[in-house]
């Protein structure tokens, strides 16, 4: 039976900081807004990659470890694999008209969206929130982002 309740709201969990890591949820949070959905984008551990000035436009797809690749460990792990691999998908994404991952996140804080970064993370790896990109809304608890997901679907990705 189908549920003709219709969500209202999603916060998304970012952990991974690869492209196949951090496109999905950024896709999502899109498509939420475009159909005037609230979306939250919780950056977390190397999924705030995305959202950090230094490492934002130099994302790469992970060659080792990762069976959806389809290529043997060690393949992956030959040197300029994963350049190669990166600079394939980002061509297949271009001709998609998919955006780059910081005009993704703009696009995103522009129709409403609101990015996050978790507290716990950002103490680990020792950032400041000057070391965000301007559209980071706010360095959370995981406390603060349970408050902010409450009534609506959390997802991971």
């Amino acid at each position: 039976m189908l549920n003709n309740e219709k969500i209202k709201k999603v916060s998304i969990v970012v952990s991974k900081g690869s492209l196949e890591g951090i496109y999905p949820a950024l896709i999502m949070a899109n498509g939420a807004r475009m159909q005037g959905i609230e979306a939250n984008l919780f950056f977390t551990f190397f999924g705030m990659d995305a959202i950090t000035k230094k490492k934002m436009g130099n994302i790469k797809v992970a060659t080792v470890g990762n069976p959806a690749m389809g290529i043997p460990t060690l393949i992956g792990a030959i040197p300029g694999m994963s350049y190669f691999a990166t600079r394939m998908m980002k061509k297949q994404m271009e001709e998609l008209d998919i955006p780059p991952i910081p005009e993704f996140i703009e696009m995103i804080d522009d129709a409403g969206g609101k990015i996050y970064a978790c507290l716990a993370s950002v103490d680990m790896f020792k950032l400041k929130k000057e070391d965000f990109c301007d559209q980071l809304e706010k360095i959370l608890t995981v406390g603060e982002f349970y408050d902010i997901s409450a009534g609506g679907q959390i997802i991971f990705t």
